[in-house]
């Protein structure tokens, strides 16, 4: 097959820099645009805070319609113009002498979880190779406190990295003392070796503590599944009974390594990107402060374009230099324009989403909410769907009833008998309120909750009734069941 040449003319759709700037800003949250300008403001120095002037945005746009200048030259190292021939020692300062003793300050920080095991570890009666035993188990406790890690890889791992041979029995014997240790039930193997170590130690003689750790111990996978009918029939128990025993185990702590970590637990902090409230019927918006930095262009950059564009036209350095502060003082006024354009944005899709959630808004009830999809919104303030995803995308606003995130307002439809489109957040709120007031020893299975709904004109499938109560993260009838 020849190869051949020909020409082709096409007309294409291609985003500016600028347009690329802003669609990056506009799915940035209030929480990372701090940090994003802040970067920008490090990046050009032709970029300011604060407000800016009139007369500096004059002068400025005066600047731009200045001669003309050849942007195809090559890229200049900045270090060409700066003059700075001061030596390093003129730079550097020492107040201190050599005699003076440095005093820091200790801060004082909490102990790791490994850290109190080995701790504890120093207190019990340990013997020959026992001690690097235990602690290349502890070093093998994950978060939760327990040992992922099988037996006879602690033999391999103590003969290549620590250099003994031990037997399995050997580490076995160690786990033992180890169990021993405070928080109850760390070194565990699986949950049902975690819960049975707690329970032994809870042991007072006590009948329900006592079942409780026989139900651990022979009747677990009953447990797990909720099937208290057969283990009340083999131990031989009253509801009573059976109700106080279930009543002990859900006492214990499934994770005893993580209990330690709850001071030090990392929490996600969300900042509302808008503030909307109701007063005497009527709704206020504004967008969060944060949203609407104050920024300029520098002064200093401005009057040094006039200053460069006087000599480019004699000198390659003041052109090449020119063309570096054009450079900074466009991007400055790129990026001002693109937050403004961006607050601007916000506001209006904000503003199409509170018209449209009018009722919820005004009254804070979950049912009052319309089925809205982003295509609603789109058509609304006339811009692409995948503009108004990236404004619903991690952004929240703050109101009279809590703090909703923006994709919480928008779901699918969904018709009633009547042939009212109501939104599926409406179903999935009665079927939660339904499953909250059932009967506890009786819980509703999903063809008596589809009955139920159908009662309330909703109809809809059986399977689509587990899906909204997965998606609610409501488990089966049976594992709801409670004595």
């Amino acid at each position: 097959m020849a190869l051949k040449q020909h020409l082709i003319q096409k007309l294409e759709q291609k985003l500016s820099p600028q347009q690329i700037q802003l669609m990056k800003l506009l799915q940035v949250p209030t929480i990372e645009l701090d940090q994003r300008i802040k970067q920008e403001l490090e990046q050009n120095p032709a970029l300011e805070e604060g407000e800016e002037r009139e007369e500096e945005e004059d002068e400025y746009d005066a600047e731009e319609n200045d001669d003309e200048f050849d942007e195809d030259e090559e890229e200049f190292d900045l270090s060409d113009y700066l003059d700075d021939d001061s030596a390093d020692y003129k730079t550097q300062a020492n107040n201190q002498s050599k005699d003076e003793e440095e005093r820091v300050i200790p801060l004082s920080g909490e102990q790791s979880f490994r850290e109190k095991l080995m701790e504890q570890i120093q207190l019990l009666p340990l013997i020959d190779n026992q001690y690097l035993i235990a602690d290349t188990i502890i070093g093998n406790l994950d978060e939760s406190g327990y040992l992922n890690r099988e037996v006879d890889a602690l033999v391999d791992d103590l003969a290549f990295s620590v250099g003994i041979s031990v037997s399995e029995a050997e580490i076995e014997e160690t786990l033992v003392l180890i169990h021993e240790l405070d928080p109850a039930g760390v070194g565990a193997r699986d949950l049902q070796e975690c819960l049975v170590l707690q329970m032994k130690r809870k042991q007072d003689g006590k009948q329900h503590r006592s079942h409780a750790l026989v139900i651990l111990q022979k009747f677990f996978e009953e447990f797990t599944k909720k099937h208290y009918d057969k283990i009340s029939k083999k131990l031989d128990l009253t509801d009573e009974e059976l109700k106080k025993a279930i009543d002990e185990i859900l006492k214990l702590n499934p994770k005893p390594g993580g209990s330690t970590r709850d001071a030090a637990q990392n929490f996600q902090q969300i900042i509302p990107d808008f503030l909307l409230f109701e007063s005497d019927g009527k709704l206020d918006l504004t967008l969060n402060s944060r949203n609407a930095p104050d920024l300029k262009v520098s002064r200093e950059y401005a009057n040094m374009l006039r200053t460069y564009a006087e000599g480019a036209k004699t000198s390659k350095s003041d052109k090449e230099a020119l063309s570096f502060v054009k450079q900074k003082l466009d991007s400055a006024k790129w990026f001002i324009d693109a937050i403004k354009q961006r607050q601007t944005t916000l506001l209006i899709t904000m503003t199409a989403i509170m018209e449209y959630q009018r009722n919820f808004f005004l009254t804070g009830d979950e049912t009052n909410l319309r089925p809205m999809i982003l295509k609603d919104i789109a058509d609304v303030v006339l811009m692409d769907i995948s503009t108004v995803s990236r404004v619903a995308n991690s952004k929240y606003v703050q109101t009279n009833f809590g703090i909703y995130s923006l994709k919480y307002f928008f779901s699918e439809s969904l018709s009633t008998d009547s042939g009212e489109e109501v939104s599926t957040r409406e179903v999935k709120k009665i079927l939660s309120n339904a499953i909250e007031a059932e009967d506890k020893k009786r819980p509703l299975p999903d063809e008596k909750l589809m009955e139920l709904l159908k009662d309330k004109g909703y109809n809809i499938a059986r399977r689509t009734v587990a899906k909204y109560r997965e998606q609610l993260n409501i488990p089966v009838a049976r594992l709801r069941k409670e004595l």
